[in-house]
């Protein structure tokens, strides 16, 4: 395992998000990213997801070709909506970040850059999708949004520049993972 994790890329932001004009690291982005390493190592993995009636949780499994194998946690990620669409979206993002946690895979991100970055009054601001988007993560998450707006430099949601729009997503997604991932472990510790 610690010759592969020497050899995970980094998962690139290639997958497009067409209602937020945005892109992201998709879990096939992960895989990818992880894939080669393992490989050559003889290993691979498992993801396995266990019934939650408010979300999803995944248990990634690593496995050697020698028949050893060793549980890399559980992941719980809150569904959005409670409806087939939402345990869907829950599913991909628990196996996304799973991995990710997993193997220690560096998403491309430009949240080093974030801080240098000045708004230009006559940016394009995001969509009124981008909007809801911005504002369900937020509710998702229980950040306030005027906080997040301080943060992001912006007096408001709607004003958020539309080249500040991934890494707002990018923030959000990464505490929601960090929330999932604190809630996961809080289960884990409760008595059986």
């Amino acid at each position: 395992m610690a010759l592969a994790f020497g050899e995970i890329d980094a998962a690139m932001k290639s997958a497009n998000n067409p209602h937020f004009k945005s892109k992201y690291a998709d879990i096939t982005a992960v895989i990818e990213a992880i894939k080669p390493a393992l490989i050559k190592h003889g290993l691979f993995f498992t993801q396995h997801p266990e019934p939650s009636e408010r979300g999803v949780t995944i248990e990634t499994i690593l496995h050697h070709a020698n028949g050893d194998k060793l549980s890399l946690g559980k992941l719980y990620v809150p569904a959005n909506k409670n409806d087939a669409q939402g345990f869907g979206s829950a599913l991909t993002y628990a196996r996304r970040y799973a991995l990710v946690t997993a193997f220690g895979v560096p998403v491309e991100d430009d949240d080093g850059n974030a801080a240098a970055r000045t708004v230009k009054r006559d940016e394009p601001r995001i969509t009124d999708e981008q909007v809801v988007r911005v504002q369900s993560l937020l509710q998702a998450t229980g950040i306030d949004a005027v906080n997040f707006c301080r943060v992001m430099r912006c007096k408001d949601i709607p004003d958020l520049p539309a080249s500040r729009f991934d890494e707002a997503v990018n923030r959000l997604e990464k505490k929601l993972a960090e929330m999932a991932k604190a809630d996961t472990n809080d289960k884990a510790k409760e008595p059986a």
